[in-house]
């Protein structure tokens, strides 16, 4: 069930992100409000699924081998993934070939795209081809493979092959988790070879990442931020991320 969120309780999310579990204590401390409130808070953070209590504190639901579920990922940092969308619509010229991956940024980003004109999109999301398909003057291509039920991704070879046949301007791609090492990472290895395949077939790769993904952990190795040309994110990147895209030649567009 989608939550509304406001400020600070997606302070508290973050904060719990960073250190996996909280006590009810610390983080009354941290927010500068009472007990009463963080469990209130919290117990709101639980119902929606995007933290689990224990007693006397709250830790994440999930570490580095699984994701949140679709609808609570679109709940998590909605607001900023919106104005993340609309800074990659501006960046995006009408006419051109783009790569869509899975992923609740990019999702946005096509509703964003919804009055451009003449575009080419290839997507393994069948909700940005849903989103998509609503814009007449936007061709819409969907890969084949095998589709995830949870977030209605297309992964797999047969996804991989597809992808192959392509060449395109700009790819976006969506991550789960961004690492102090400078790599990108995600949890299901067959959607991180479709994305891998998405990289080498574009002539430019653009990151759209909300600043949850800063810090974050997951398993699996996408790539690394030396072959992303630009990022989108909604806050300015902590250190060592700074540094890291400095040093990457990354260009770094914080929307707001």
């Amino acid at each position: 069930m989608p939550v509304n969120t406001n400020p600070r309780q997606l302070q508290l999310l973050d904060e719990v992100r960073n250190r996996q579990s909280a006590s009810v204590e610390q983080l009354a401390d941290i927010l500068g409000v009472t007990l009463q409130t963080v469990r209130r808070d919290i117990q709101k953070m639980a119902d929606a699924g995007l933290l689990v209590r224990f007693h006397g504190g709250v830790r994440v639901p999930s570490a580095t081998v699984e994701n949140l579920g679709h609808t609570q990922r679109q709940v998590l940092h909605a607001a900023g993934k919106a104005r993340i969308a609309r800074a990659v619509a501006d960046a995006i010229p009408n006419g051109c070939s783009l790569i869509l991956n899975i992923g609740t940024t990019t999702e946005a980003v096509a509703q964003a795209l919804l009055k451009h004109r003449g575009l080419r999109v290839i997507t393994n999301n069948l909700n940005v081809a849903a989103i998509l398909s609503s814009n007449a003057d936007c061709e819409v291509i969907v890969a084949g493979g095998v589709v995830r039920t949870r977030d209605r991704g297309i992964v797999g070879e047969a996804a991989v092959d597809f992808i192959r046949q392509f060449k395109v301007d700009i790819a976006l791609i969506g991550i789960s988790a961004i690492e102090p090492d400078g790599s990108l990472r995600d949890f299901d290895m067959r959607e991180v070879k479709v994305a891998q395949t998405i990289i080498s077939q574009s002539r430019e790769v653009w990151l759209a990442a909300d600043r949850s993904k800063f810090q974050r952990q997951a398993m699996v190795e996408l790539a690394r931020l030396n072959q992303i040309h630009r990022l989108f994110t909604d806050a300015a990147p902590p250190a060592p991320f700074d540094a890291l895209l400095r040093e990457a030649e990354v260009q770094c567009v914080i929307a707001d």
